[in-house]
Parts: C-alpha cells; structure tokens; sequence
C-alpha cells in the first residue's frame, strides 16, 4: 500500500467542512523520514486561514453543544467504526509519514481506538450538582459546560493518538476544534483525522484543521480571541512559550500542557534482572526513544549494576534496526536532520565528558542505532538532559535510598518506573517520586484512556483522560434561584 493513495485531498486546510488551499505564499513538503519519499505538498495556511477556522468553529459551538448526548454517541461511535475499517490504512501513513514502526504505529491505533471509545461515555457524565445551602428558600445550583472553543497543538511523535485525545474529548463535552499539527506530520496528525470526521458525518465547522509554519501562524494561534482553552503537547520550551502567550496575553485562556520528560526505571537489588532488562529496553528504544515517556535514564542498584550492564548489552545487541515497514523492527529512522543534529550532539558531548560508550553504531541516512552508556554520572547533561533518541544512560546507586534521590533529580516530572519482586515495596518507592505516573514493574511509556495522564514540575499542567480531561475541557457554572423574596436592610 501507498500512503499518499489512502483517500483525497490530505494535503488542503479543512475549514468549516470544506477542503481549500492554504492562503499562506509558503508551501511545504510531507517528507518520509525513512525512505525521503515526498508524500504530498501543502499550500499551507495564513493568520487568515486561522481566523477563519476559529470563527467557523465559534459559529458552530452553541448548536453543537445542545446537540442530544445520545446523537453525540452516535457520531463518535460511527467514527470508532471507520478508524477500525481503515486501521491498515491508517497504521500504513503513520509509518510512513512519522517513521514509526509498525510495531509502533500498530500501539498508536490501539491507543488512539482506546480513546474514541472512552469518548463515547463523555456526553453522558457532563454532570451538574445541586449544593446545600444555608439561605432559605433558595436552591444553589452547578452547571458544567463546555468551554466554548478549543484550539490543539499536536506533536510528530504519536500524531495521530496525541491528535485524537485533545479532539474527541473536546468535542464529546460540547466543545468545537480548531487543530494545528505538528509541520513533520500534517496528515496523520491533522488532515487524516479530518476526513475520518468527514466521514462520520460530524457537522461543518466542529473541527476544523489548519496546517501552516509555526513561525507564521503559531503565535497567532494561540493568542487569537476565540478559543478558550489551548491544548499543546510537545517540548517544555514551546510550552512554556505556550504558556506564556495563552495566560500573558491580551486574552487569558485556559492551558493543557503535556510537555518533556527525564523518566527513570529504577533497578532495585531484588529485581528479576532479565525481565527488568526487557523493560528498559522496550521503554527506551520504542519508536526510537521519541516519546515523552521514553526511559530517559535507568537507575540501577550498586549489588546488582554489573550483572544488569552485562544482560543489557546483550539484549540491545539483538534489537532490529532498519526498515520500518518491517513488523520486527524495533529501531526505524529519527523523524529529520535537526532531531538528528541533536542526538548526534548529545552522543558527542556525552563521549567528551568521559561517559563510558559500551555500544553504538555508524548513522545511516535517519537512522541511528541503539548508543548504550554506562558508569553515567547523574550531574551530567547526558543524565539530565531528554535526548529524544536511542541513547540510554546507565546510572550506579548505592542503594534504594540513592536511586530515589537521583529519581527525583531532575527538572521534570512525567512518567516513571521501578523494578522489584516485591510490590509493596515498589509501591512505596513509586510514591516518594516526583511524577505524574509511575508503574511498577513495566515500562515508563503508558497511556490508558480512563487514568489520568500528565506530569509535575516542567512536564506540564493538567491531567488528560477519563474524568479528568472532562474537568479540563469544561467549565463551571454556579446559579442560584431565590424562590421566595430575600429581606435586605436596605
């Protein structure tokens, strides 16, 4: 199959259900990451073309949200049907848009299905309250509403499930979208999902998808006067940028920030040692350690460090490299040449510094193999900084109190994990971490659409998922209702 193939018009602005051109004098190629294929090009979109998409969304907000909770079921249930009908489809462009493996991008759909399923059950638990009050003859009342607009930034690493968490959710509470993807990954994370709502039958002007530079629309996306709410996953430094043009602006919005991560698996002495080498390493090397969650780090026992070094040497020898397409490949190509630059920089530093380089490889085009480091020291930028590819630094403790310390030793607070046969014990040292998440004896990267996913400290702001992300994508509303004359004194 040939991605570029799969439907029509995947490379337009989708503006008020309709398919156009961007406006923008700037076009852009959809680049495969692997094979450096063109997929498609983009005319992309203006601050016109923003606008646009804001006020069509805005104008299809208030018949949207009264619109039954049983015909909002319908519309996502539909959905759910035709992501499943063109699940092939769908993992195909993920793989060759993003270079995510099929491994990987098979997860994707099976995260992105998770939600839309969740979603089914949001119309129906946008609940109000009624409070008890100590005024006589008055009833106090909470309405929960939707927030208006919304405005989703998309990352390039899980385009199309980090897409579809922001989008369903927001639409299934009353909320309309306005989504901006990722510039390496504008179809799996913006006009793929267009027309799969197309095709659903969702009304004109409820999603709308512009594709365009961050440097000529970015800004204005997020201080525009319409949305209410900006939901932005990627880097912590875009997001405080984010952050800072949402709250700091002329018009004060709502954030939802899911940002970096530094995420350590924590080694204890009482470990199964191979098993917990296998979690390392699906934890670091999936999707070539582009992923939020991504074992950033992994913290071993001193009483146990060398046996564990030898197991993951050995380990990581055997992991394919290559070919995404590939079911057994595990490591596919960096999505492009800046991320490249990047890692290719941390490897060098990290070699400079004295860190001790047991396993590596030659790049080869946008694939760079597995770099194992060990004897790491946890001041050093290779320890505290995320490098977003198949780097793994390996950190001695000196015992459970220490690996704790060097857990929390870092700047940012997403996911987490430890390792030992005995769960209690797991569980109180998962509780003395800094995070939003940990998971005892699995990996760092998980996301199941009814718990609460998001981070402390510069990992981010807010929780998505479950009832969470309602309280997030909603607003309250007090009313209160004298039945009776109220005596003043004046």
């Amino acid at each position: 199959m040939n991605a570029q193939d799969h439907y029509s018009l995947l490379n337009q602005q989708y503006i008020n259900g309709r398919w156009r051109e961007g406006s923008s004098s700037r076009q852009a190629e959809n680049i495969n990451p692997y094979t450096q294929k063109v997929l498609n090009s983009f005319q992309l979109a203006s601050q016109q073309d923003v606008d646009t998409a804001y006020q069509s969304a805005k104008a299809a907000q208030s018949a949207w949200e009264k619109t039954a909770p049983s015909e909002k079921q319908a519309l996502i249930k539909k959905l759910e049907s035709i992501v499943q009908i063109r699940s092939e489809e769908i993992i195909d462009w993920i793989i060759q848009e993003s270079g995510s493996t099929r491994i990987k991008a098979t997860i994707e759909l099976g995260a992105a299905l998770g939600i839309i399923k969740e979603a089914e059950t949001f119309p129906l638990r946008v609940n109000g309250e009624i409070l008890p009050t100590s005024v006589p003859d008055q009833q106090s009342r909470i309405y929960r509403k939707a927030l208006g607009v919304i405005g989703v930034i998309s990352p390039w690493n899980f385009p199309f499930h980090l897409s579809m968490r922001s989008v369903i959710t927001a639409l299934a509470v009353g909320n309309t979208v306005v989504l901006k993807p990722a510039s390496d990954t504008p179809v799996t994370g913006g006009t793929l999902l267009a027309k799969l709502f197309e095709e659903a039958g969702f009304p004109e002007g409820v999603l709308n998808v512009v594709v365009g530079a961050g440097s000529e629309i970015g800004d204005f996306f997020v201080e525009h006067a319409v949305p209410s709410l900006i939901s932005f996953t990627g880097s912590t430094e875009i997001g405080k940028r984010v952050g800072q043009l949402a709250v700091g602006g002329k018009h004060i919005k709502r954030i939802a920030l899911e940002l970096g991560g530094n995420a350590p698996m924590v080694v204890l002495d009482d470990a199964d040692l191979p098993y917990a080498v296998d979690l390392t390493v699906m934890g670091r090397f999936l999707h070539q350690g582009q992923i939020c969650m991504s074992t950033n780090r992994v913290i071993v026992d001193a009483k146990v460090y060398d046996e564990f070094v030898d197991l993951l040497i050995k380990k990581v020898q055997t992991l394919a490299v290559g070919d995404p397409d590939i079911m057994g490949t595990l490591i596919g190509p960096i999505i492009n040449s800046n991320q490249i630059k990047n890692i290719e920089r941390i490897i060098e530093q990290a070699k400079a510094s004295g860190a001790k380089l047991v396993l590596c490889g030659e790049t080869q085009g946008n694939i760079i193999p597995p770099h194992v480091f060990v004897d790491v020291n946890p001041q050093s930028s290779l320890a505290r900084e995320e490098s977003f590819g198949p780097i793994l630094p390996v950190i001695k403790a000196r015992d459970e109190a220490h690996a704790l310390e060097l857990a929390n030793d870092t700047e940012y607070g997403l996911s987490s994990a430890v390792c030992t046969t005995n769960h209690e014990r797991g569980v109180q040292f998962a509780l003395g971490i800094d995070a939003g998440m940990t998971h005892i004896n699995d990996i760092t990267v998980d996301d199941q659409p009814n718990a609460p996913f998001g981070g402390e400290k510069n990992s981010g702001l807010g929780r998505f998922n479950g009832h969470w992300i309602i309280d997030e994508f909603t607003r309250t509303h007090w009313v209160t209702v004298q039945t009776k004359p109220k005596a003043y004194p004046v």
